[in-house]
Protein backbone atom coordinates (compact mmCIF):
# COMPACT_ATOMS: atom_id res chain seq x y z
CA UNK A 1 0.00 0.00 0.00
CA UNK A 2 1.43 3.37 -1.01
CA UNK A 3 1.90 6.07 1.62
CA UNK A 4 -0.15 9.24 1.15
CA UNK A 5 1.75 12.00 -0.65
CA UNK A 6 0.35 14.73 1.58
CA UNK A 7 2.39 14.23 4.73
CA UNK A 8 5.25 16.58 5.67
CA UNK A 9 7.74 13.70 5.58
CA UNK A 10 6.70 12.21 2.22
CA UNK A 11 6.38 15.63 0.57
CA UNK A 12 9.91 16.50 1.70
CA UNK A 13 11.23 13.16 0.41
CA UNK A 14 9.59 13.68 -3.02
CA UNK A 15 10.90 17.23 -3.35
CA UNK A 16 14.43 16.19 -2.34
CA UNK A 17 14.43 13.12 -4.60
CA UNK A 18 13.55 15.24 -7.64
CA UNK A 19 15.58 18.31 -6.49
CA UNK A 20 12.47 20.44 -6.91
CA UNK A 21 12.48 24.13 -6.02
CA UNK A 22 9.30 26.22 -5.73
CA UNK A 23 8.58 28.88 -8.32
CA UNK A 24 7.06 31.95 -6.68
CA UNK A 25 5.78 33.15 -10.07
CA UNK A 26 3.53 30.06 -10.29
CA UNK A 27 2.11 30.49 -6.79
CA UNK A 28 3.14 26.99 -5.76
CA UNK A 29 1.98 25.97 -2.27
CA UNK A 30 1.66 22.23 -1.68
CA UNK A 31 -0.76 20.76 0.87
CA UNK A 32 0.66 18.52 3.58
CA UNK A 33 -2.56 17.50 5.38
CA UNK A 34 -4.36 14.40 4.12
CA UNK A 35 -7.55 15.15 6.11
CA UNK A 36 -7.98 18.51 4.40
CA UNK A 37 -7.55 16.85 1.00
CA UNK A 38 -10.11 14.17 1.83
CA UNK A 39 -12.55 16.88 2.91
CA UNK A 40 -12.08 18.69 -0.42
CA UNK A 41 -12.83 15.47 -2.31
CA UNK A 42 -15.85 14.77 -0.05
CA UNK A 43 -17.20 18.27 -0.83
CA UNK A 44 -17.23 17.33 -4.53
CA UNK A 45 -19.41 14.21 -3.92
CA UNK A 46 -17.22 12.06 -6.15
CA UNK A 47 -18.10 8.45 -7.04
CA UNK A 48 -16.70 5.88 -9.50
CA UNK A 49 -19.14 7.37 -12.06
CA UNK A 50 -17.42 10.76 -11.75
CA UNK A 51 -14.82 12.11 -14.16
CA UNK A 52 -12.69 14.77 -12.50
CA UNK A 53 -10.57 17.55 -13.97
CA UNK A 54 -7.83 18.97 -11.78
CA UNK A 55 -5.97 22.23 -12.39
CA UNK A 56 -2.39 22.41 -11.11
CA UNK A 57 -1.81 18.99 -9.50
CA UNK A 58 1.60 19.96 -8.08
CA UNK A 59 3.23 16.75 -6.87
CA UNK A 60 -0.10 14.87 -6.91
CA UNK A 61 -1.31 15.17 -3.30
CA UNK A 62 -4.89 16.13 -4.16
CA UNK A 63 -4.83 14.12 -7.40
CA UNK A 64 -4.16 10.96 -5.39
CA UNK A 65 -7.17 11.53 -3.11
CA UNK A 66 -9.44 12.29 -6.10
CA UNK A 67 -8.15 9.16 -7.88
CA UNK A 68 -9.12 6.97 -4.91
CA UNK A 69 -12.77 7.98 -5.43
CA UNK A 70 -13.23 8.93 -9.10
CA UNK A 71 -13.61 6.90 -12.27
CA UNK A 72 -11.00 9.04 -14.06
CA UNK A 73 -8.86 12.10 -13.40
CA UNK A 74 -7.48 14.50 -16.03
CA UNK A 75 -4.94 16.87 -14.51
CA UNK A 76 -3.60 20.00 -16.24
CA UNK A 77 -0.12 21.10 -15.11
CA UNK A 78 1.64 24.22 -16.42
CA UNK A 79 5.07 23.51 -14.85
CA UNK A 80 7.03 21.05 -16.99
CA UNK A 81 9.39 20.29 -14.09
CA UNK A 82 6.52 18.58 -12.24
CA UNK A 83 5.69 16.08 -15.01
CA UNK A 84 8.36 13.47 -14.07
CA UNK A 85 7.42 13.84 -10.40
CA UNK A 86 3.73 13.24 -11.18
CA UNK A 87 4.68 10.31 -13.37
CA UNK A 88 6.39 8.83 -10.32
CA UNK A 89 3.92 9.71 -7.53
CA UNK A 90 0.78 8.82 -9.49
CA UNK A 91 2.09 5.56 -10.97
CA UNK A 92 -0.30 3.49 -8.75
CA UNK A 93 -3.28 5.18 -10.45
CA UNK A 94 -3.57 4.17 -14.12
CA UNK A 95 -6.87 6.09 -14.53
CA UNK A 96 -5.07 9.43 -14.00
CA UNK A 97 -3.82 11.35 -17.04
CA UNK A 98 -1.56 14.37 -16.63
CA UNK A 99 -1.47 16.89 -19.48
CA UNK A 100 1.15 19.62 -19.79
CA UNK A 101 -1.12 22.64 -20.38
CA UNK A 102 -1.94 26.09 -19.08
CA UNK A 103 -5.67 25.94 -18.27
CA UNK A 104 -6.09 29.59 -19.33
CA UNK A 105 -4.79 28.79 -22.82
CA UNK A 106 -6.50 25.40 -23.18
CA UNK A 107 -9.52 24.71 -25.38
CA UNK A 108 -11.47 22.99 -22.62
CA UNK A 109 -14.46 21.88 -24.73
CA UNK A 110 -12.10 20.02 -27.09
CA UNK A 111 -10.09 18.62 -24.19
CA UNK A 112 -13.23 17.28 -22.51
CA UNK A 113 -14.48 15.74 -25.76
CA UNK A 114 -11.14 14.11 -26.64
CA UNK A 115 -9.79 13.10 -23.22
CA UNK A 116 -12.81 12.23 -21.10
CA UNK A 117 -14.90 9.19 -22.00
CA UNK A 118 -17.63 9.54 -19.37
CA UNK A 119 -19.09 13.05 -19.22
CA UNK A 120 -22.35 12.40 -17.34
CA UNK A 121 -20.87 13.44 -13.99
CA UNK A 122 -18.03 15.87 -14.55
CA UNK A 123 -16.41 17.99 -11.82
CA UNK A 124 -13.42 20.29 -11.46
CA UNK A 125 -11.46 19.89 -8.22
CA UNK A 126 -8.36 21.96 -7.60
CA UNK A 127 -6.05 23.81 -5.25
CA UNK A 128 -5.76 27.00 -7.31
CA UNK A 129 -2.80 29.39 -7.24
CA UNK A 130 -3.94 32.64 -5.63
CA UNK A 131 -2.69 34.90 -8.39
CA UNK A 132 -4.87 33.38 -11.14
CA UNK A 133 -7.91 32.25 -9.14
CA UNK A 134 -10.41 34.67 -10.69
CA UNK A 135 -9.38 34.24 -14.37
CA UNK A 136 -9.47 30.43 -14.01
CA UNK A 137 -12.87 30.40 -12.28
CA UNK A 138 -14.39 32.83 -14.78
CA UNK A 139 -13.06 30.78 -17.71
CA UNK A 140 -14.56 27.58 -16.24
CA UNK A 141 -17.92 29.32 -15.72
CA UNK A 142 -18.17 31.49 -18.82
CA UNK A 143 -17.30 28.69 -21.24
CA UNK A 144 -20.39 26.82 -20.06
CA UNK A 145 -18.66 23.47 -19.82
CA UNK A 146 -20.76 20.37 -19.05
CA UNK A 147 -19.82 20.46 -15.34
CA UNK A 148 -21.86 19.48 -12.28
CA UNK A 149 -19.65 21.35 -9.84
CA UNK A 150 -16.37 23.17 -9.28
CA UNK A 151 -14.72 22.61 -5.90
CA UNK A 152 -11.61 24.70 -5.35
CA UNK A 153 -9.30 25.74 -2.57
CA UNK A 154 -8.63 29.46 -2.91
CA UNK A 155 -7.70 32.44 -0.78
CA UNK A 156 -10.27 32.72 2.05
CA UNK A 157 -10.98 36.38 1.30
CA UNK A 158 -11.77 35.59 -2.37
CA UNK A 159 -14.03 32.66 -1.39
CA UNK A 160 -15.96 35.01 0.93
CA UNK A 161 -16.34 37.56 -1.88
CA UNK A 162 -17.65 34.94 -4.31
CA UNK A 163 -20.22 33.54 -1.84
CA UNK A 164 -21.28 36.98 -0.50
CA UNK A 165 -24.86 38.25 -0.41
CA UNK A 166 -26.10 41.81 -1.09
CA UNK A 167 -25.55 44.48 1.60
CA UNK A 168 -22.26 42.98 2.79
CA UNK A 169 -18.75 44.41 2.43
CA UNK A 170 -17.64 41.34 0.41
CA UNK A 171 -20.47 41.54 -2.15
CA UNK A 172 -19.41 42.84 -5.56
CA UNK A 173 -19.22 42.13 -9.28
CA UNK A 174 -17.31 38.87 -8.67
CA UNK A 175 -20.08 37.59 -6.33
CA UNK A 176 -22.76 38.24 -8.94
CA UNK A 177 -20.73 36.91 -11.88
CA UNK A 178 -20.09 33.58 -10.12
CA UNK A 179 -23.61 33.29 -8.66
CA UNK A 180 -25.13 33.92 -12.10
CA UNK A 181 -23.60 30.62 -13.27
CA UNK A 182 -23.52 28.63 -10.02
CA UNK A 183 -24.73 28.31 -6.45
CA UNK A 184 -21.74 29.35 -4.31
CA UNK A 185 -20.90 28.19 -0.80
CA UNK A 186 -17.80 28.09 1.37
CA UNK A 187 -17.54 24.58 2.81
CA UNK A 188 -14.23 24.59 4.69
CA UNK A 189 -11.65 27.01 6.07
CA UNK A 190 -8.03 25.88 5.74
CA UNK A 191 -5.24 27.39 7.86
CA UNK A 192 -2.01 28.49 6.15
CA UNK A 193 -0.04 26.08 8.39
CA UNK A 194 -0.98 23.04 6.27
CA UNK A 195 0.97 24.23 3.21
CA UNK A 196 4.58 24.07 2.10
CA UNK A 197 5.81 26.75 1.65
CA UNK A 198 3.38 28.53 3.97
CA UNK A 199 1.35 31.29 2.27
CA UNK A 200 0.65 34.62 4.02
CA UNK A 201 -3.10 34.08 4.28
CA UNK A 202 -5.62 31.37 5.13
CA UNK A 203 -7.52 29.50 2.44
CA UNK A 204 -11.06 28.23 2.03
CA UNK A 205 -12.73 25.55 -0.02
CA UNK A 206 -15.43 26.95 -2.28
CA UNK A 207 -18.10 24.77 -3.89
CA UNK A 208 -19.81 26.08 -7.02
CA UNK A 209 -22.78 23.93 -8.04
CA UNK A 210 -23.45 24.74 -11.68
CA UNK A 211 -26.95 26.00 -12.45
CA UNK A 212 -29.00 24.54 -15.34
CA UNK A 213 -30.25 28.07 -16.03
CA UNK A 214 -29.14 31.46 -14.68
CA UNK A 215 -31.40 32.76 -11.87
CA UNK A 216 -32.30 35.83 -13.98
CA UNK A 217 -33.13 36.28 -17.64
CA UNK A 218 -31.57 39.32 -19.37
CA UNK A 219 -31.81 40.83 -22.85
CA UNK A 220 -28.03 41.09 -23.26
CA UNK A 221 -25.72 39.03 -21.03
CA UNK A 222 -22.54 40.97 -21.88
CA UNK A 223 -24.27 44.30 -21.15
CA UNK A 224 -25.67 42.90 -17.86
CA UNK A 225 -22.12 42.22 -16.66
CA UNK A 226 -20.99 45.61 -17.94
CA UNK A 227 -23.67 47.37 -15.85
CA UNK A 228 -22.64 45.36 -12.79
CA UNK A 229 -18.94 46.24 -13.19
CA UNK A 230 -19.84 49.89 -13.74
CA UNK A 231 -21.98 49.95 -10.58
CA UNK A 232 -19.06 48.83 -8.44
CA UNK A 233 -16.38 51.07 -10.02
CA UNK A 234 -16.23 53.12 -6.82
CA UNK A 235 -17.99 51.27 -4.01
CA UNK A 236 -18.75 54.34 -1.91
CA UNK A 237 -20.41 56.19 -4.79
CA UNK A 238 -24.08 55.96 -5.70
CA UNK A 239 -25.40 54.08 -8.71
CA UNK A 240 -26.11 57.45 -10.33
CA UNK A 241 -22.52 58.66 -9.99
CA UNK A 242 -20.98 55.39 -11.15
CA UNK A 243 -23.31 55.01 -14.15
CA UNK A 244 -22.99 58.65 -15.26
CA UNK A 245 -19.21 58.27 -15.10
CA UNK A 246 -19.22 54.91 -16.93
CA UNK A 247 -21.44 56.02 -19.80
CA UNK A 248 -19.80 59.46 -19.92
CA UNK A 249 -23.30 60.86 -19.51
CA UNK A 250 -22.74 64.06 -17.49
CA UNK A 251 -25.03 65.96 -19.86
CA UNK A 252 -27.64 63.19 -19.58
CA UNK A 253 -27.78 62.91 -15.79
CA UNK A 254 -31.57 63.34 -15.77
CA UNK A 255 -31.89 60.54 -18.30
CA UNK A 256 -29.79 58.20 -16.14
CA UNK A 257 -32.04 59.07 -13.17
CA UNK A 258 -35.14 58.40 -15.30
CA UNK A 259 -33.80 55.02 -16.51
CA UNK A 260 -33.02 53.94 -12.91
CA UNK A 261 -36.54 54.93 -11.86
CA UNK A 262 -38.00 53.12 -14.87
CA UNK A 263 -36.26 49.98 -13.56
CA UNK A 264 -37.82 50.66 -10.14
CA UNK A 265 -34.45 51.42 -8.53
CA UNK A 266 -33.50 54.49 -6.51
CA UNK A 267 -30.42 56.01 -8.24
CA UNK A 268 -29.09 57.11 -4.83
CA UNK A 269 -28.53 53.48 -3.80
CA UNK A 270 -25.10 51.89 -3.94
CA UNK A 271 -24.24 48.87 -6.08
CA UNK A 272 -23.69 46.63 -3.05
CA UNK A 273 -27.38 46.98 -2.06
CA UNK A 274 -28.77 45.60 -5.34
CA UNK A 275 -29.78 41.98 -5.81
CA UNK A 276 -29.03 40.13 -9.03
CA UNK A 277 -32.72 40.51 -10.01
CA UNK A 278 -32.45 44.29 -9.61
CA UNK A 279 -29.30 44.41 -11.73
CA UNK A 280 -31.17 42.44 -14.41
CA UNK A 281 -33.98 45.05 -14.42
CA UNK A 282 -31.44 47.87 -14.58
CA UNK A 283 -29.56 46.20 -17.42
CA UNK A 284 -32.70 45.58 -19.49
CA UNK A 285 -33.70 49.24 -19.25
CA UNK A 286 -30.22 50.71 -19.87
CA UNK A 287 -29.41 48.40 -22.81
CA UNK A 288 -32.08 50.16 -24.91
CA UNK A 289 -30.23 53.49 -24.56
CA UNK A 290 -26.57 52.51 -24.10
CA UNK A 291 -26.31 49.00 -25.54
CA UNK A 292 -24.49 50.05 -28.69
CA UNK A 293 -21.97 52.37 -27.06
Amino acid sequence: MTKDIATPKRTKEILQKHKFSFKKSLGQNFLIDTNVLRNIVAAANITKETSAIEVGPGIGALTEQIAKQAGSVTALEIDQRLLPILNDTLSPYPHVRVIHKDVLQADLHTLINEEIKKKDDLVVVANLPYYVTTPILMKLLEEKLPLRAIVVMIQKEVAERIAAKPNSKDYGSLSIACQYYAKAETVLTVPKTVFVPQPNVDSAVLRLTIRDEPPVSVKDEAFFFRIIRASFTQRRKTLLNNLVHHFDAKKEKEQVVALCEQAGIDPKRRGESLSMEEFAKLSDVFVERYGNE
